[in-house]
């Protein structure tokens, strides 16, 4: 009988070991940091991340010590349900507690790039996928897809024209996928409708027709001139020659119809092609769609042209202002004196 006693006794020693070792262990895992001098090192949480995977990957990058601890940490505070998806920057000489309130409640790291005005969606996408932020491939699928078009009330096949130039501060995600390229356009769409809410007439959205007008034509202006106080001038010439039921004759237009075949020089055969839809040459009216991301001065430029007599125009030199012309005989004249000048350099 006294064999039960002992092994009561026994067993009761043991949970107190066992209970003094586990806090041992929860002290120490608490107290000791992964690297003594520490070093700062960018981790990527996913959106939709399972925890438990992060903490592998933590323990990876010697983020913390332990990977099981650092869920029950997480458990214990109920925090393992919370986590932030973004980039951020923490350090290996952090303490447990720290890392999980970082990725709880800091704040991901915002990279910043500028998208410039006068962009097609593909350099847009391009220059968005060299910076980190999606991949080329869901950006162009994601642009073009209906449900998206018609989430944000786009009415062309894609979102060319509503990808807003301007300087971003986005998050990179460790593996860019197709919900980062929705998040990223989605986030350019936004911010067009609401500079441009500033430039319709009474404020308020216009109806489609006009809005697929200035759209399309302010898209042109911004890669006829790159100065605005031209814009309007230039807005005016097309609204003019859509008047009187003259072709455009933008040459941007119909570089943009070529794609990717346009080697950087503009040929009479290109000019001369009627299987280019964009080709203002042989098509009237405007092009089908926008060309270009532009910004607000060629917008308030298309919206509000300004009234003039002028039907041509020509730059005075590379990349200058340009002459502007009522009639084709003093059009000639400004262009002879353009060729005259480039001959000369």
């Amino acid at each position: 009988m006294k064999i039960l006693p002992r092994l009561f006794a026994l067993l009761l020693l043991c949970a107190v070991a066992g209970g003094v070792w586990v806090r041992h262990e929860a002290v120490v895992f608490l107290r000791t940091a992964p690297e003594q001098a520490g070093r700062e090192v960018f981790f990527d949480v996913a959106p939709g991340a399972r925890f438990a995977a992060v903490c592998g990957q933590l323990r990876e990058k010697n983020l913390i010590t332990d990977a099981w601890k650092f869920r029950l940490l997480a458990r214990w505070k109920k925090l393992d349900g919370r986590l932030q998806a973004g980039r951020f920057a923490m350090n290996t000489g952090w303490l447990p507690e720290r890392t999980l309130n970082e990725l709880v409640n800091g704040r991901p790291l915002l990279f910043r790039i500028t998208i410039p005005e006068g962009l097609t969606w593909r350099q847009t996408g391009q220059a968005l996928e060299k910076a980190g932020f999606v991949v080329f491939e869901d950006f162009r699928n994601v642009i073009a897809d209906p449900d998206f078009l018609r989430h944000y009330g786009i009415p062309f096949d894609t979102a060319e024209g509503f990808l807003m130039p301007d300087t971003y501060l986005l998050k990179k995600p460790d593996l860019p996928d197709t919900a980062r390229a929705r998040a990223v356009a989605g986030r350019m769409v936004d911010n067009f409708w609401r500079k441009a809410a500033e430039v319709w007439p009474d404020g308020a959205k216009p109806a489609v027709e006009f809005l697929k007008k200035c759209v399309i034509l302010a898209s042109v202006v911004e890669k006829e001139t790159g100065r605005d106080e031209e814009r309007a001038r230039v807005a005016g010439v097309f609204r003019n020659r859509l008047e009187r039921g003259m072709p455009l004759q933008a040459d941007p237009t119909v570089i943009y119809g070529l794609g990717e075949k346009f080697d950087g020089n503009l040929r009479r055969i290109h000019l001369e092609d009627p299987a280019n839809a964009y080709n203002t040459y042989q098509h009237p009216g405007l092009p089908p769609g926008p060309i270009c991301s532009f910004g607000m001065a060629a917008l308030r430029a298309a919206v509000n042209p300004e009234a003039h007599d002028f039907l041509y125009f020509v730059a005075e030199s590379d990349g200058g202002a340009h002459v502007f012309s009522a009639n084709l005989s003093e059009h000639n004249k400004a262009v002879r004196r353009y060729l005259e000048r480039r001959r000369s350099k």
